[in-house]
Parts: C-alpha cells; sequence; structure tokens
C-alpha cells in the first residue's frame, strides 16, 4: 500500500494532480525506467513511485530542494520548523523578511539546506504556490496570508526515503531525455505554450520561447525514434497541436486554479503519446 505521506512538497503551477486519472488511463503497460524533465512539483512521479527513476528541472533551487530533502531530511524539516514558528507571530511582515534572506542566498549561490528550507516556506506562504522570478531573478510572489506549516516531519521523511533510489538533475531538458533508452517512459510536463501567443513567459528568467518549445517536439520524435514510450501535456493550443501532428492527441478539460478571474479558470489541456 502506498504511504500516503508521499506526495508533493510544493505547490507547482501547472502541477498535474488534477490529470493524474488521465495519465494513469494513459500509461504504458509496461516500461523499463521512468524519465521526468520537468518534474516541478512532481505529481506524477508521487503517484507513480517507479522503481527506477530520473527527474530533473531547470529550477536550480527547486532541485536543491530535492536533494536536500532526500540526503538530509532531518536538516531540511529543523530548517524550515524555524520559519514555520516565525510566520506565526510574525506574519506579513517576517515573510517579506524571510523573502529577502532568500533571494540573497539566491543571488550568492548558496544552495544549502537553508536555502531548501527558505524555497518550500516561501512555497506554502506564497501567493497560490507561484514562483515567480523578476528581471534580476529575484523571488517577488506576495504573501498569502496563512500561518500553517509547510510540512511535516513524517511527510518529509517519507518523501526521502521514496527518493533514495532516484537520480535527480539539474538543466536543460535535453541532458535528462539523452539517458532515455528504448523501452524507457519518459513524461513531459513541459511550460505551458501560452493561449495567447503574442506572450511567453516563465517559471525561470531563463524563460521557454517558442522555439524551446520546437526543440522539445524535435526531442519528443527522436525519443520516439529510439523506442522510448513518450508522454507529453500541455494547453491545447495551435502551435502544440502543430508541432506534434504525427502523433496521438486527446484533449481533455481542466482547471486554471492560478486565474485571479474565476471565469477563466476553465481550460483544455492535450495529452500526447507516442505509442
Amino acid at each position: 500500500m502506498k504511504n500516503i505521506n508521499v506526495a508533493p512538497f510544493v505547490k507547482w503551477a501547472g502541477g498535474k494532480r488534477q490529470l493524474l486519472n488521465h495519465i494513469r488511463l494513459r500509461m504504458p503497460e509496461k516500461y523499463n525506467g521512468y524519465f521526468e524533465p520537468f518534474v516541478g512539483g512532481g505529481a506524477v512521479y508521487f503517484d507513480l513511485l517507479p522503481e527506477r527513476a530520473t527527474i530533473s528541472d531547470l529550477n536550480s533551487s527547486l532541485i536543491n530542494s530535492y536533494r536536500k530533502i532526500k540526503e538530509v531530511p532531518e536538516d531540511f524539516f529543523d530548517a524550515i520548523t524555524i520559519f514555520d514558528n516565525g510566520i506565526v507571530g510574525g506574519g506579513k511582515e517576517y515573510f517579506y523578511k524571510v523573502r529577502e534572506v532568500y533571494n540573497d542566498k539566491l543571488m550568492k549561490a548558496e544552495f544549502d539546506v537553508e536555502l531548501a528550507a527558505l524555497f518550500v516556506f516561501l512555497n506554502k506562504h506564497c501567493f497560490n504556490g507561484l514562483y515567480r522570478v523578476n528581471g534580476k531573478g529575484l523571488f517577488n510572489v506576495p504573501y498569502n496570508n496563512s500561518v500553517k506549516a509547510s510540512c511535516t516531519r513524517e511527510s518529509i521523511k517519507a518523501i526521502s526515503e521514496s527518493l533514495q533510489k532516484v537520480t535527480i538533475l539539474e538543466g536543460d531538458f535535453q541532458i535528462t531525455c539523452d539517458f532515455a533508452q528504448k523501452g524507457d517512459f519518459v513524461f513531459i510536463d513541459s511550460p505551458y505554450a501560452p493561449l495567447n501567443p503574442t506572450s511567453f513567459e516563465s517559471y525561470t528568467k531563463e524563460g521557454f520561447d517558442i522555439e524551446s518549445h520546437r526543440r522539445l517536439a524535435k526531442v519528443f520524435k527522436e525519443l520516439t525514434n529510439k523506442g522510448c514510450y513518450c508522454m507529453l501535456t500541455n494547453h491545447n493550443t495551435e502551435l502544440i497541436n502543430e508541432l506534434y501532428a504525427d502523433f496521438n492527441r486527446d484533449v481533455v478539460n481542466v482547471k486554471r486554479m492560478i486565474n485571479s478571474d474565476a471565469n477563466n479558470r476553465v481550460g483544455k489541456e492535450v495529452i500526447i503519446t507516442n505509442y
């Protein structure tokens, strides 16, 4: 029986929790290794808990948190508990003070346990769990008025145990995809193509532009030729349908929880498979 404490430790824009049933239904019956080059909050990984897995992301702070929870879960929990205790009495003023500390460490590239704890703390106490940075790469999402604890010791321990045999990489999706071999399953939850083709945004300062989407589509085809099972999810846009016209495409309804306008919280995503 699956450990109920094994679940995403951060909320992530574009996370696939609400699509898990659709994803399970379209999984290959059998596969060797599991690869996820845009792991984000890890909703799919934590749902499947594959025996052999390689996960990665371009977001250095996110990957640092995965690694520290894997390697030193007790140190991570002790560190985040300090911030959780501080928010109870400090509220808004404390949140913005902590955000400054995080950005200062980020600019100094201090990817340690404290930065990992700061990252998760800010994720749980910022508006909608967004990770957004300005042009200088500084995290700038406002406080959500929550004083709840970011996690439990039990959940961090369970997550750490689940990651012990997982390879955790940082960087471009190409790096992870290059390791996939025939019979492996590659789940690709790439940054969303915009509903408005004139505006491209990303959660990292590097961005993920149209050319990046075209490059990813090329990698998808290369993985297909290699004999990998591939599944990709994204907005159901003209661009995405054009790039993956040669593959199976299923359109499903989703809720857009991030949108501030409740009337715009319904949309469609496309699940693309090569098998």
